[in-house]
């Protein structure tokens, strides 16, 4: 399989337009659409339904493209592994959810390059669906997330607790009134949500919900309210006084873990991950 017909199928599905596809590209119109012709045919399906202005993925090309995506960025890291020079011949790729980069992941990323400076890191972060289809692709050796999937394909070790508090931008906020106006709900998984509701059980509909404790920490501090947030995200703006933690609020756990692929877990830069965060516990 040619790897440009695939980048040419995923360029074509995004902007949907064979023209501007090709710009991007930098190839002609007319090589686009003999890409696809191409692949359509070693394929033996139709990828695309053409209409004039409108072109949209068939079924087939609905299931082709993640099955593309995989193979593109896995041929990219192929590359990349097979052209590195031995001076940074270790390298590791690490996901992790968005708001576990600024509690977990950055801090790692920093004792790693102090230790092994000739470690060639690739970070990406991404939905906790996508980075269980990235690690059971092989496109991450290991992640970090909430709430970690049960395969036996995988390997699952607890990290560290994150502490989950109520703050405000008011002084002396009550628990049972900040959750009345001027509230922001996070979704911190599951769990979070049924302890929530436990607690909360007549809490009125939230100003926002929001699926990232950055975005909702941003609102706040820009334009007031409340929500709970990580403690280790808002320990600095508590101290400063420029947040406040709500009387009466309790706190709500969340675990973090760490899901490695199990043929990854004896390759060098994996177990210097693993020395890191047992050394920071």
């Amino acid at each position: 399989m040619d790897i440009s017909l695939l980048r040419t199928f995923l360029e074509v599905a995004k902007v949907r337009h064979f023209g501007k596809a090709a710009e991007t590209l930098c190839v002609t119109q007319s090589a686009v659409s003999a890409r696809i012709k191409q692949l359509e045919s070693t394929l033996d399906v139709k990828l695309f339904i053409r209409k004039r202005g409108d072109i949209q993925l068939t079924i087939a090309g609905n299931r082709l493209q993640r099955h593309a995506e995989t193979i593109v960025k896995g041929w990219a890291r192929a590359r990349q592994d097979i052209a590195m020079e031995s001076s940074l011949s270790d390298s590791i790729a690490i996901g992790c959810m968005n708001d576990l980069w600024p509690i977990t992941v950055k801090g790692l990323c920093l004792q790693l390059t102090q230790q092994a400076p000739e470690m060639l890191m690739q970070i990406e972060i991404l939905t906790r669906d996508m980075l269980i289809q990235r690690l059971t692709s092989g496109l991450l050796d290991l992640a970090f997330m909430f709430e970690p999937p049960q395969m036996s394909e995988l390997l699952i070790r607890k990290v560290m607790d994150v502490p989950l508090i109520m703050v405000s931008s008011r002084e002396g906020l009550l628990a049972a009134e900040a959750v009345q106006s001027g509230y922001t709900l996070v979704d911190w998984g599951n769990s979070f949500a049924s302890l929530h509701a436990e607690y909360f059980p007549d809490a009125a509909v939230p100003i926002m919900r929001t699926g990232s404790g950055g975005l909702a920490y941003d609102l706040i501090q820009q334009q007031g309210g409340t929500a709970y947030l990580a403690e280790q995200m808002v320990s600095e703006a508590l101290a400063q006084g420029k947040l406040f933690r709500v009387e009466g609020a309790p706190v709500l756990e969340r675990q973090v873990y760490l899901v490695v692929r199990p043929e990854s877990e004896q390759r060098k830069p994996v177990r210097s991950v693993i020395a890191c965060l047992k050394a920071g516990t």
